[in-house]
């Protein structure tokens, strides 16, 4: 399939231009405000991912938090030192290989409220994210294994982090073991956003006495300590001043003015106290409106001027309208590949789940293309791994980019040109072919089943397909019966789709299924194992982060299970492969993208989920918003950053003797 996603980005992307080129509407919008509309909910959770990884309060997130000392430059396709944060780096490496990275942080750096943000911010934000404290209180406390004695201070064996320092001067260190080197994104592991210690944790500070960085308290003779899950649970879980919901200080290019859970909508005010990004944009429209959006009625309200801005549109339905709206020259239109995918993911921890040739055989029974081709039509693309067509190793497989290969001087010798030529080969030899695909085999299906020990009835008798409805099979002395659930978000036109699609199929073979809408809130607690999980499969869908590094979601140990590993799968082998994969030297492209392959194609056959389908995003909005460059940005939140809502400008006339180029 190489080259076809180009040529499929390339006919969406031509129907957008040709689109834009219409004529203005008529009515002017309010310019000091944008109302941004998504079809996922918030669930309120704008501090941290440690209460989930909901998009949507992603999204506040970037729109609310800012000045981390590294940032993913997508032109080069690597991560580097954003100079508006960091005056200098210096990196030493001590005789067993540790890495110390030393960041000289600028002094004018404020958040909202105006104080100062300083090292000891970014330290703080460190030692809460591990902190058994938050754990208490119901937050997901991370594991950053490759942090310099990382496991003395969270098994309490330390009182300190030693492997993150307070050298003075309001610089930050930190030391990376060197058993967790190479790392392919090796920058990314200095990655960290400040946040208020002031705030979230009254009457604390953070300190290093020359061994490492703690948490201590300001009062020195209060002998009780002041940073307790009972501290954190008014200020960060407060329902009405928590900084989980209502971060009031934040450091990003806006600020959070209300929060309304009941009716999920969020507003926001530009941060005056923001010294802009690393390009020198600042927020420009004064107000913005964060709110919920509906298939049905959304490119109608747009057009009404309801809405400002629709984020990630994805069902056909909905594009076909707001095709049209930008035709009739009532809308604009940014489209972009998503680096993320649809998929039904699977509980594994449930006993019929532990079993991947019954997940096979599922994925046999799923009529992907037909579901495809109701629910989102010639608007995204079939998947079969884990990857989203917008990433950029997928891109690099798949032939729709040149690998970054230096060609030959002219004059080189023919060891250099030899050696070009064989890379160039390899790069060739980069395929997905050899991954293992679910078609629709209800044939196969029952073959995995039969195999699998699937062959009872109710009454542990013989299973006949004339008679009985589900399959059984006896484990440790109990009888288990292929009586399945799904969950979907509610609200969401799927369910009908996957009626038709897997249900009917799944009937066939001796599995039933019923499917079963959940508030999106639920069904991500359900999702994050924070609630128990009475259902067998979840369909949802995700985006990677830019740090493609998944062996903490297929980390077998307990201690990962939940958040990190939503899927309870156990498959030793994949995550060695993850592991392998991060372990690839920074540079070496060609290399990583071998192990990603490898890792693709172990993946498929543990199936953990059920992939589906990746899509290209489209966001409609007012033609009198400016500067909104989606494509070239990772979130609405990041692009909205110098943007700004004016008069119409009328397009450019045509050279003549040009036409305007459509496919037919």
């Amino acid at each position: 399939m190489k080259k076809g996603l180009a040529f499929f980005l390339a006919l969406l992307m031509l129907l957008s231009t040709c689109c834009a080129m219409a004529e203005a509407p008529v009515a002017a919008p309010n310019y000091d405000e944008l109302v941004v509309g998504s079809t996922t909910a918030m669930t309120g959770h704008f501090f941290t991912d440690m209460w989930g990884r909901n998009t949507a309060d992603m999204d506040v997130r970037t729109l609310i938090h800012a000045y981390n000392p590294i940032r993913w430059n997508g032109d080069a396709g690597a991560f580097g030192i954003d100079d508006t944060v960091v005056s200098g780096m210096v990196v030493t490496e001590d005789e067993e290989g540790n890495r110390t990275y030393t960041l000289a942080l600028y002094n004018d750096l404020v958040y909202s409220d105006g104080t100062p943000i300083t090292a000891k911010d970014y330290a703080f934000s460190l030692l809460f994210s591990i902190a058994p404290q938050v754990a208490e209180i119901g937050g997901a406390i991370s594991s950053p294994d490759y942090i310099y004695g990382i496991e003395a201070y969270m098994n309490g064996q330390s009182d300190v982090l030693a492997g993150v320092r307070l050298p003075g001067g309001n610089q930050l260190a930190i030391t990376v073991k060197a058993a967790y080197l190479p790392f392919f994104y090796e920058l990314a592991l200095l990655s960290v956003t400040p946040y208020p210690i002031h705030v979230i944790a009254p009457g604390c500070e953070v300190a290093d006495d020359g061994q490492g960085v703690y948490i201590r308290n300001i009062d020195r003779n209060n002998p009780n300590p002041v940073f307790t899950a009972e501290l954190l649970r008014k200020t960060v879980l407060d329902a009405q001043t928590g900084y989980l919901t209502h971060p009031a200080v934040t450091s990003g290019p806006y600020r959070l003015v209300s929060y309304d859970a009941q009716a999920n909508v969020a507003e926001f005010e530009i941060n005056t106290y923001y010294k802009g990004n690393m390009e020198g944009k600042l927020p420009l429209i004064p107000r913005i409106v964060y709110k919920p959006a509906s298939n049905e009625d959304m490119i109608s309200r747009l057009a009404m001027g309801e809405y400002g801005l629709l984020n990630k549109c994805v069902n056909a339905s909905t594009l076909d309208a707001g095709l049209q709206l930008v035709a009739d020259g009532l809308a604009s239109v940014s489209n972009y590949a998503r680096s993320g995918y649809s998929f039904i993911s699977f509980n594994c921890e449930r006993p019929a789940m532990q079993s991947a040739k019954v997940r096979q055989a599922i994925a046999n029974c799923f009529d992907k293309d037909s579901f495809i081709a109701d629910y989102v039509r010639n608007y995204g693309l079939r998947v079969d791994g884990y990857y989203g067509i917008g990433q950029w190793m997928y891109r690099l497989v798949e032939g729709d980019v040149e690998p970054p290969v230096e060609a030959p001087a002219e004059n080189a010798d023919r060891a250099t040109i030899a050696a070009y030529e064989e890379t160039l080969k390899k790069w060739e030899e980069l395929s997905l072919e050899n991954m293992r695909v679910y078609n629709l085999d209800l044939a196969a299906a029952e073959k995995l089943l039969l195999d699998d020990g699937w062959t009872l009835n109710r009454a542990r008798r013989p299973y006949d397909a004339r008679l009985n409805v589900e399959r059984c099979k006896e484990v440790d002395g109990k009888l288990l019966a292929l009586e399945l659930k799904l969950i979907y978000p509610e609200g969401n036109a799927v369910g009908e789709a996957l009626g038709t699609a897997l249900k009917q199929n799944l009937a066939e073979v001796g599995i039933s299924l019923t499917v079963e809408a959940k508030p999106f809130a639920e069904l991500l607690r359900i999702y994050y194992r924070q609630d128990a999980r009475d259902c067998d499969m979840i369909y949802l869908a995700t985006n990677f982060t830019t740090v493609f590094e998944p062996s903490a979601v297929f980390n077998p140990d307990n201690a990962q299970q939940g958040i990190n590993n939503c899927t309870g799968i156990i498959a030793p082998e994949l995550y060695e492969l993850a592991v392998a994969m991060r372990q690839v030297e920074p540079g070496d492209v060609l290399g990583y993208c071998q192990q990603w392959v490898a890792f693709q194609e172990a993946w498929a056959e543990e199936l953990p989920t059920i992939p589906v389908y990746s899509n290209v995003y489209f966001d409609f909005y007012t033609p009198y918003l400016h500067e909104y460059n989606a494509a070239a940005s990772t979130s609405w939140a990041e692009a909205i950053i110098g943007a700004y809502l004016g008069d119409v400008e009328a397009p450019e006339a045509p050279v003549e003797g040009e036409e305007d180029v459509f496919f037919d």
